[in-house]
């Protein structure tokens, strides 16, 4: 029998479950954040914005949630995309979490760094033109999901 100790984390003891937000403006433009030195990893990389799913919460309003979280702002699904397994290593451990992304419309006004503590800094993008070093997991999704980029581009 496994006894719980209070110390379990997600993605690290088990498989965290995350949504994924690419957030646009309707015009071709991407919203990215670069990961503060406060960030659990990856700091100073630029991502798309995620968070882990609530208890309770769907997919859906978990996503929505993040958004307004991160960024201070209301957000409009356009589109949910399959979910992928993310299995990094992180300081010599592995780490494993199920994203579950999402492209989301957002009102480009209304945008702002909600998270100064997590987010360095926050900008928009066109695709192909991404800031560099990429959040590993953007990167993938960079390339396994460039039609998806394309398409709102």
């Amino acid at each position: 029998m496994i006894w719980y100790n209070g110390n379990m984390q997600a993605g690290f003891d088990y498989v965290g479950i995350t949504t994924i937000f690419y957030c646009h403006d309707g015009n071709g433009n991407f919203l990215l954040q670069k990961r503060s030195s406060k960030t659990r990893d990856e700091q100073g990389r630029w991502e798309c914005g995620a968070g882990q799913l609530e208890f309770g919460l769907s997919p859906q309003e978990n996503v929505l949630k993040k958004v307004e979280e991160e960024f201070g702002c209301k957000g409009e699904i356009d589109e949910e995309l399959p979910p992928r397994s993310m299995i990094r290593e992180h300081e010599g451990k592995k780490t494993h979490w199920i994203g579950f992304p999402f492209v989301v419309k957002v009102n480009r006004d209304e945008v702002k760094n909600n998270e100064p503590d997590k987010i360095d800094e926050i900008g928009w993008f066109k695709f192909g033109q991404f800031p560099e070093p990429l959040h590993s997991a953007l990167a993938e999704s960079v390339k396994d999901r460039s039609h998806v980029f394309e398409k709102y581009s």
